[in-house]
């Protein structure tokens, strides 16, 4: 074996051990680019050099900076507004009538990167504000990423990032100008929280999610691992939730933990299991 592929095997290894994710050979040629900006602060020109230092001895803060700068964080506003359409028609109307009586709503943004999905959807609530009076909504955003989580936490953007997928009115009514970046305001932002949260551990709390949006976050996963963070998510979503995921992305053939919805190619029902007839290993994964 080269030494160059060695080295990806290490980095690759280490990419898998701390999120699930395969490190394929599709995605091998972007990892010098990913890169870049931590061979420039370490002095180093190459993934083999690299490589000789995760395998020194104490190595774990050099370790999570790999692993953060190979994660694919691109997000944007309201991203793919056809899905936050189907929730708008579909999902939040179903669930304005199921909860009427709690008017409670707990939703989870998985793979929340920096925060973009779950600002959307606080977005959409603050919109509908007469639909949603006396309501409480609790949007809860999770990355494996703790840098994605901090920006996420802070509600900070770029001017850039304030412009990819919202109006010119949304960034006058949600966000307000900090000298140069945008902060969002506290109306979203008190709907929403966030916490770095790895989608193959226990769902986070509250726990029985109304609607789980896990979007082009199991693209990176091999069957095994996508099965196992289907079986995850599952255990957190209320039994007659919703999950929605992304373009490219189906629960057809990979879990029989959900069922196609009859309404949208990207929104799925959870399927009651009869935990008596369960495998020990999802009795204990539920509980």
């Amino acid at each position: 074996m080269e030494i160059n592929d060695a080295s990806h095997r290490i980095i690759g290894e280490l990419l898998t051990q701390r999120t699930g994710q395969q490190l394929t050979e599709g995605r091998r040629w972007r990892v010098s680019s990913a890169l870049s900006g931590l061979f420039r602060e370490l002095g180093i020109e190459n993934v083999d050099q690299l490589a000789c230092m995760l395998e020194r001895p104490g190595e774990q803060r050099l370790a999570t900076k790999v692993v953060e700068s190979l994660l694919n964080n691109e997000t944007y506003f309201f991203r793919d507004q056809a899905y936050f359409s189907q929730l708008s028609n579909h999902v939040l109307p179903d669930l304005a009538r199921s909860r009427a009586e709690s008017k409670r709503l707990s939703i989870w943004s998985a793979g929340c990167s920096t925060g973009q999905e779950a600002l959307s959807l606080a977005m959409i609530f603050a919109e509908q504000s007469p639909r949603w009076k006396n309501w409480t909504i609790e949007i809860l955003g999770t990355d494996v990423s703790g840098k994605a989580v901090e920006t996420a936490r802070s509600g900070l953007y770029t001017q850039f990032e304030i412009q990819r997928g919202i109006s010119v009115a949304q960034m006058l009514n949600f966000f307000a100008d900090c000298g140069g970046q945008w902060q969002a305001s506290d109306k979203i932002r008190s709907m929403t929280r966030f916490q770095q949260h790895n989608i193959l551990d226990y769902p986070p709390s509250p726990g029985r999610f109304d609607l789980v949006m896990c979007r082009n976050v199991l693209l990176y996963f091999d069957p095994a691992t996508r099965s196992a963070a289907f079986d995850r998510v599952a255990t957190g979503i209320a039994s007659d939730g919703w999950l929605m995921l992304g373009a490219g992305e189906t629960v057809v053939g990979q879990t029989e933990r959900f069922r196609p919805a009859n309404c949208g190619s990207s929104l799925y029902r959870p399927v009651h299991v009869d935990l008596s007839m369960a495998q020990p290993s999802l009795r204990a994964a539920v509980r």
